[in-house]
């Protein structure tokens, strides 16, 4: 094979996923290659995908993309973090937020010294020395001097699908309408050779990029990939999302609220809020979910309910002959942790960086399902540790997720720092140690020890320490505007910048 057996690249499907891969690698490549996305109108996409991770900053960056422009375009706000509520018991509360807390030491992380404190009679929280949390729940955001503040973005997913749609166009993808009918294969190699489309219309690629969704119509439908399913870990199978009218101001954050069968999610964008129930449908039945979510959303209902059954899990070749899976095609992580975004852009920027110049290189292919079976893995067990470390034995549901089996990988992390205060990153993992040690300590785990270096200073010592760090936070949050009044400013409609 040549060079140029690779340049004709063909996008199945859409949507978040489609038109991420068109407009990264239209911005990337150019003309090197010849890029070609089919998608029909008459085909829903998913389209819940609205709460990310600061990795999209990155993501967007490397595109070029204006950050104002774009959030102006999908109605963005900006994301600190999640508030979990119910999840260690009912009435509880923690903060998951994107930011350090503290200040680390080389030897130990920050929750050491914090911990070593309680025992000196500190009584300040752990929540008190983070910046992102505590700008979160006073409502406050601002860009500051040396990228001082993480943070990530609450948008509206088809929007920004728009958007990028706009972007890939104009840097040369070529958009079919059209829905496929069939995928040929070719008969000696049993790569994809083309797409047939209705008014037998055939779209012929080298490489061809899976994005339809939980359908798989390419990686799986054609090519039969294989699926392990992960509902043994994470039962939860269903859900329903809808769309409200905003009844107050946007705050920076994301609420995943915990009810008997399940969570609820709340992200409040510019416009709107999203609003959905993720549960089991083991333990509760459609129709009582969706009585359940529109008894608690807040403000009018402007969407039909969005219902969506799922099987959480990972194909087991993302990558599989002249096919790639991205997005829903290639696994489904529920949007607990915000993750759906991120796992498309990991894998469009793996590919970019895989991309074969001549034939398909088998040591490349297996080197991406490695990295994504990775990635999807260590985003399944910091899911799971929501589940089942907690208090909770108030329903069946909670009863059956305290006696779930953990991976070995997870119980290895939840022991020893519940041991010893330690978490360790590993491979690029996605959730770095605060978010970890929040969601941990969050869920009620408490360290028996900690590290011996905390020790190594006097009591005034660590009392100037954690002093500084705690007003230096408490300062900086005082001076930040509001979020709302930040947005308008920053990125808002020309009516809410003159208001």
């Amino acid at each position: 094979m040549t060079a140029a057996s690779t340049r004709r690249i063909v996008i199945a499907g859409g949507g978040t996923a489609g038109w991420m891969a068109a407009a990264a690698l239209a911005n990337a490549l150019g003309d090197a290659i010849d890029l070609t996305l089919v998608e029909s109108d008459a085909i829903g996409t998913i389209g819940v995908g609205e709460s990310t991770i600061p990795p999209i900053a990155l993501f967007n960056r490397l595109l070029g993309i204006n950050e104002a422009e774009f959030m102006r375009a999908t109605q963005a706000t900006f994301k600190l973090g999640i508030k979990f509520d119910n999840w260690k018991e009912v009435g509880s509360t923690y903060f998951h937020s994107f930011g350090a807390t503290g200040k680390d030491h080389w030897t130990a992380g920050f929750q050491h010294f914090w911990l070593h404190g309680l025992t000196q009679g500190h009584k300040h929280s752990y929540d008190d020395y983070c910046l992102e949390l505590k700008a979160a729940l006073d409502g406050k955001f601002a860009h500051l001097p040396n990228d001082r503040m993480n943070y990530a973005y609450q948008l509206d997913s088809a929007l920004y699908a728009a958007f990028l749609r706009r972007r890939a166009e104009g840097e040369g993808t070529k958009r079919v309408e059209g829905r496929i009918v069939s995928v040929e294969l070719d008969g000696e190699s049993g790569n994809i050779a083309a797409l047939v489309l209705d008014r037998d219309r055939r779209i012929e690629g080298d490489l061809f990029i899976d994005c339809t969704g939980f359908r798989a119509l390419l990686i799986e439908g054609a090519l039969h990939a294989g699926f392990d399913d992960w509902t043994h870990w994470l039962p939860c199978d269903s859900a329903i999302a809808l769309q409200t009218a905003s009844v107050r101001p946007p705050v920076p954050y994301t609420r995943a609220i915990a009810h008997d069968s399940g969570w609820q999610w709340r992200i409040p964008l510019q416009h709107r809020q999203g609003n959905g129930i993720v549960y089991c449908s083991r333990y509760l039945t459609e129709d009582a979910a969706l009585e359940r979510l529109l008894g608690s959303v807040e403000g009018e209902v402007l969407t039909p309910p969005n219902r969506i059954r799922y099987t959480t899990g990972v194909r087991r070749r993302q990558w599989h002959r002249n096919c790639v899976a991205v997005g829903l095609s290639g696994g489904f992580m529920e949007p607990l942790e915000s993750t759906s975004i991120h796992l498309i852009q990991r894998a469009v920027l793996r590919l970019i960086r895989m991309l074969p110049g001549g034939s398909i290189s088998p040591r490349d292919v297996a080197e991406f399902n490695e990295q994504q079976f990775t990635d999807m893995e260590q985003i399944r067990d910091f899911l799971i540790l929501h589940y089942t470390v907690t208090e909770r034995r108030d329903s069946p549901f909670w009863r059956h997720c305290a006696a779930l089996p953990r991976p070995d990988t997870l119980d290895q992390k939840i022991e020893l720092f519940r041991e010893t205060g330690r978490v360790f990153r590993k491979n690029e993992e996605l959730f770095a140690e605060n978010s970890w040690v929040q969601v941990m300590m969050g869920q009620g785990i408490v360290p028996q020890t900690y590290h011996p270096i905390a020790t190594k200073l006097r009591a005034e010592e660590l009392d100037g320490l954690l002093t500084m760090l705690r007003d230096g936070v408490a300062k900086t949050v005082a001076g930040l505007p509001g979020h709302q009044d930040y947005i308008a400013r920053y990125c808002g409609t020309a009516q809410e910048a003159a208001a």
